[in-house]
């Protein structure tokens, strides 16, 4: 494996032997790693001295079921922080065939316009992407494709072309729609800052990574395989998706209502996965409520959303948006859900903070609840690029500021995912003290077996996860891969890298990638100014009770400052 430097105003590329202390990092970690030693902490965002970093993570390139994600990574123009953001589809698993390490790419452009990065076994080369600038992803990715073949591809939209702060990086799933977004923290912007439209990975006369030990990795595959495949989580989110979450949140009172003012949804059930399955096989067509994102896995916890006509509308339609763009927003139709859902992943917008950023915008009289087509109207100020549309593209922190709003759901600058932080209490910990800011995935506590609405133990709760999260998204590994891994023998994880690189790991080896991943983005927070006041959730949510259950955020400000304390 080798590191692939990429400098966009030289348009030249390097291939170096990767450094000793990156060796055993991949993933979030390696982002981490990077920036810390390349990446000046009080750089612009959005200036010459940010890199783009594309690093898959360490079991990425073997197809085991759910473990070939990409991270991508830079000093954020959200957050001002840390970010790493990773997506499934096959970008992960091209660069691992073509022998890339991590991807670097550097400085800004030469002069204005837009480039494609063509990356394949004999080297990189530039092309010009005239034919593609100003277009949503679902039309450039199929006119790319054309051009280029049976390929990976990287690309932004508008949103990351105009350098909005919400945008994200798009990845092509198996069929090659271009639907996997690496969503958080504006790294799309970062792209745009240097002048891609997109990166092409082509792995024709490739390989994959090799195995040092092929039987044993083997006979640890099967062992997570066998795990994994009999978990019974495994066929909930099969049959339902991750929108089988919204009745659990629902339950809990933890479903992001009207601004994130209750937690409870009088539409919840429209919005539900069992309504969404129910419909989607109704449909028939082109829906379809089970579906992989990236080639060999078991799970298949997507979906595609048909309408009524059988034609596609989108895919995914993830917890995540239909919360922040459903529940949030008062729409209980899920079609009208699916369509703004449509119009983000085109734009190339984060839909969580863009939903977040409609919500504030409700809030401050510009749509009324529930009003889709008004929302739609918002979106379509965005691909507009009006005044408006650029304040919305920058997400829910910079809607609050434009509008003069208190009530604005985001940590670090970041929104909030579908989870109440006020209900769920240990994921209201991980929000306001992960380096990454408001990131679910960063330590998702709504299984835990506490009473959710009690402050005391949150914080340990809180820890365990983000160091679990952590290490899984250094390992390239989906979040649901740890029912199979807990589940599978202990020290799975341990053999599985083993056998992979010959090195010889310990049974906690997650927990360890865990710490020292958090470790690094702690300290590239620190050098570039965070103190424990960044690691606070919005004040209003400590003073004001939401329904039904009347919490506030109570966990004690010296208990977030322990978090990272063991």
């Amino acid at each position: 494996m080798q590191i692939w430097r990429v400098n966009v105003k030289k348009q030249t590329l390097s291939r170096e032997p990767v450094p000793a202390s990156w060796e055993r990092l991949g993933g979030r970690g390696l982002v981490a790693r990077i920036l810390l030693d390349e990446i000046p902490p009080a750089c612009d965002p959005l200036g010459p001295e940010n890199k783009l970093l594309f690093t898959p993570g360490l079991l990425v390139g073997h197809m085991l079921s759910s473990c070939d994600r990409l991270s991508v990574g830079g000093k954020s123009p959200l957050t001002g922080g840390v970010k790493e953001a990773n997506a499934g589809g096959t970008t992960g698993l091209q660069l691992t065939a073509l022998g890339i390490k991590a991807l670097i790419v550097e400085d800004l452009p030469a002069a204005p316009g837009f480039w494609v990065l063509h990356l394949g076994v004999d080297g990189a080369r530039f092309d010009r992407a005239d034919e593609y600038a100003g277009l949503g992803v679902y039309e450039a990715a199929p006119k790319m494709l054309e051009r280029y073949g049976k390929v990976a591809i990287a690309l932004i939209g508008p949103g990351g072309e105009l350098q909005m702060k919400s945008a994200g990086i798009q990845n092509l799933d198996k069929e090659q729609a271009p639907s996997r977004i690496a969503a958080r923290g504006g790294l799309g912007a970062v792209m745009g800052s240097k002048g891609l439209k997109a990166v092409v990975i082509d792995a024709s006369g490739g390989q994959r990574p090799p195995l040092a030990q092929p039987e044993a990795y083997r006979e640890a595959q099967k062992a997570f395989n066998k795990a994994l495949l009999e978990h019974p989580q495994t066929h909930t989110y099969r049959d339902y998706g991750t929108a089988a979450m919204v009745q659990m949140c629902q339950a809990l009172g933890s479903l992001p209502t009207r601004n994130f003012s209750a937690g409870q949804f009088e539409q919840a059930e429209t919005l539900s996965g069992e309504f969404m399955r129910d419909l989607l096989l109704k449909r028939g067509g082109a829906s379809n409520p089970t579906h992989a994102c990236m080639p060999g896995c078991a799970i298949r916890c997507s979906n595609i959303f048909g309408g009524e006509d059988g034609k596609a509308i989108v895919s995914p339609l993830e917890y995540e948006t239909i919360g922040l763009m459903g529940s949030n927003l008062g729409i209980g139709e899920l079609d009208t859900v699916a369509r703004m859902c449509w119009q983000a992943n085109d734009l190339g917008l984060d839909s969580i903070d863009l939903g977040a950023a409609l919500g504030v915008a409700a809030e401050a009289g510009q749509m009324d609840w529930g009003d889709g087509q008004r929302a739609l109207e918002l979106i379509d100020e965005i691909r507009r690029a009006t005044p408006l549309g650029r304040v919305l593209g920058d997400g829910a922190a910079a809607t609050g500021r434009h509008f003069g709003i208190e009530r604005v759901p985001v940590t670090k600058g970041q929104a909030m995912a579908s989870y109440e932080p006020r209900a769920i209490k240990g994921t209201g910990v991980t929000y306001a003290t992960s380096p990454q800011g408001a990131d679910h995935t960063c330590g998702l506590t709504i299984r835990a077996k506490v009473n959710h609405l009690d402050p005391k133990g949150q914080v340990e709760v809180s820890r365990a996860a983000q160091f679990n999260m952590a290490g899984y998204d250094t390992l390239g590994a989906c979040i649901f891969t740890g029912f199979g891994f807990t589940a599978a023998p202990p020290g799975t994880i341990a053999r599985l890298l083993n056998t992979r690189y010959g090195w010889d790991l310990p049974d906690e080896v997650l927990q360890l990638l865990g710490k020292e991943t958090l470790k690094l983005e702690r300290e590239y927070n620190r050098l570039a100014g965070f103190t424990s006041k960044d690691d606070r959730l919005p004040a209003y949510m400590t003073r004001e009770p939401l329904p039904p259950t009347n919490a506030i955020f109570d966990v004690p400000g010296e208990e977030l400052d322990k978090v990272f304390e063991w």
